[in-house]
């Protein structure tokens, strides 16, 4: 009876004991799992797949009052100032969360009859541009950029006197403001406005120098190389 008794005590002595070690395994054991092989949150999942750094888009711009200031050596000036369009192509990276580079090709033209002098111009433009940015909510991004480059301009001035067909490359500089809204994860659309200096070309005793203030309006396909 004495042995029956010890047992007994002995038992309900040690029952919290393996009681509590049992709590404190199962306690470890589950926290250990989720530590070690919990999957990736929403919030995690989200944020790896929405990185796309690299943009690929397509410009048109509108040319208000695009000037080509054709010059003779004797100082006489003629200006032709008229509106146009013209289409450009654009690849860029977001480099940090303010910073972005583009590379930026561009053609516009104009073909013009003054003073009994037909001007027929085409500016193939090239641009390495620089913007700074702030993203507002992940949909709103107000930006401000400058650009140079390096355009090629192809010129034919057909006079009464003698005719002049010229080309030329010169540097090109550029100042744009604008705002870029993402439509979704992979499409984003642009509206600025630019002004742009396309550069000078030098005709047989004259000279053209050709500027514009453009509006303009694009979209953009969003995508990562490195995942």
């Amino acid at each position: 009876m004495k042995k029956v008794s010890f047992l007994l005590i002995a038992t309900l002595i040690a029952t919290p004991a393996f009681a509590n070690l049992d709590q404190e395994y199962d306690s470890y054991d589950y926290d250990d799992d989720v530590e070690t092989y919990s999957a990736p949150t929403a919030t995690q999942s989200t944020t790896k797949t929405n990185k796309r750094d690299t943009y690929l888009g397509l410009r048109i711009h509108r040319n208000e009052h695009i000037a080509y200031q054709y010059k003779l050596s004797n100082g006489h000036t003629t200006t032709i100032r008229d509106n146009n369009f013209g289409v450009g192509l654009n690849i860029g990276n977001r480099l940090t969360d303010y910073v972005k580079l583009e590379f930026e090709t561009l053609y516009t033209g104009k073909h013009e009859k003054q003073n009994s002098t037909d001007f027929d111009y085409d500016v193939w433009s090239n641009m390495l541009n620089v913007y700074l940015y702030k993203n507002y909510g992940g949909a709103v991004e107000p930006y401000f950029g400058i650009g140079m480059g390096l355009s090629g301009i192809w010129a034919n001035i057909d006079r009464p006197i003698n005719d002049s067909h010229d080309n030329e490359f010169d540097m090109s500089f550029a100042v744009m403001a604008g705002v870029n809204f993402a439509l979704n994860d992979y499409i984003d659309l642009n509206l600025g406005l630019r002004y742009i200096d396309y550069g000078d070309i030098k005709h047989e005793h004259a000279s053209t120098k050709i500027e514009a203030t453009e509006i303009y309006i694009g979209g953009a396909y969003k995508f990562s190389i490195f995942k």
